[in-house]
């Protein structure tokens, strides 16, 4: 546990491998106060598939929703719990993410560090590699119509970024309530990409850790584009993609030239996508709706009315 704040994971799972789910567990059982795992509507019994310890142990509470509601609604029911709990920085992770045995004191010591230089601090995270991509710096910026890679110098370089994936996000408590919930509406896709842009918006400033390591599952395995490994996913989940990145294109208050850089990427994908993922009329098509949904405001769980 780390000392001196109160730090408590919120783990969103959704039809998780058990001994993976058991492995995260015990690899941050040493790290925070406690953690809070939301199920979305699983049908396994995550309780049941964990070690005899974790089930007997106050340290992990499980909360299994009825439902898949989005990880946004999941988190921020976890978010809460946490509240209840004291917390003063809540941590989120993925179900696919392994955090090192030293990411979280050496994420919380930055975002203690930048607090007490008088910053206001939206989010730290860690470097996350996954290992069937090139893994370039997973730190990213805007600079004027295009998004750059923020390398690490070393191991003890912190950089400045607009916004970080949200598993391994370290996010003060105060930031929260500053900021607000992340948004249902999206459901899942763009959920930490909005909430990042929208703290920065208010003058909060997110940090990457170069020190703070993390392995993280960047979906299914990837396709390859002209060289460049391109993370895939089930035609579903590209069309939240699709649709939230197309609404939030429409929508006043977000960086124009991140719009602009955004949507470049977004089209590539398209196209990328639409000749290399099968099934590919299936992926055109889930791509295509979502983009019609977005600009039509339709949004929440898809199917649901």
């Amino acid at each position: 546990m780390v000392a001196g704040a109160v730090v408590v994971g919120v783990l969103v799972t959704y039809e998780p491998d058990l001994a993976k789910l058991d492995g995260l567990l015990s690899a941050l059982r040493q790290q925070l106060a406690k953690v809070v795992v939301i199920d979305n509507g699983s049908k396994l019994d995550i309780e049941k598939g964990l070690s005899a310890a974790l089930r007997s142990d106050s340290w992990c509470q499980v909360v299994r929703l009825p439902s898949n509601l989005g990880i946004a609604a999941a988190q921020n029911l976890g978010i809460e719990l946490a509240r209840q709990a004291g917390a003063a920085f809540v941590i989120l992770f993925d179900q696919d993410s392994e955090p090192a045995p030293d990411m979280v004191p050496k994420l919380l010591e930055v975002a203690t560090t930048q607090s007490l230089m008088g910053v206001s601090v939206a989010a730290v995270g860690p470097r996350y590699t996954d290992e069937r991509h090139d893994n370039p710096p997973p730190f990213t910026r805007i600079r004027g119509l295009s998004v750059a890679r923020q390398a690490c110098d070393s191991p003890r370089s912190v950089v400045e970024v607009d916004y970080l994936i949200a598993s391994g996000s370290l996010i003060p408590m105060t930031t929260l309530d500053a900021i607000g919930r992340m948004r249902e509406d999206l459901f899942i896709d763009y959920v930490d990409i909005e909430w990042g842009l929208r703290a920065k918006k208010a003058g909060f400033q997110s940090f990457g850790v170069c020190g703070a390591l993390m392995r993280h599952d960047l979906g299914n395995e990837p396709i390859d584009f002209f060289g460049r490994k391109i993370p895939l996913h089930s035609p579903l989940r590209h069309y939240y993609h699709f649709r939230n990145a197309v609404r939030l294109y429409c929508e006043t208050g977000l960086p124009w030239n991140w719009k602009i850089a955004d949507g470049w990427r977004l089209l590539l994908k398209y196209g990328a996508y639409t000749l290399l993922a099968k099934p590919r009329h299936k992926q055109w098509w889930m791509m295509s709706l979502g983009i019609v949904h977005g600009l039509m405001g339709r949004m929440g769980k898809f199917g649901k009315s």
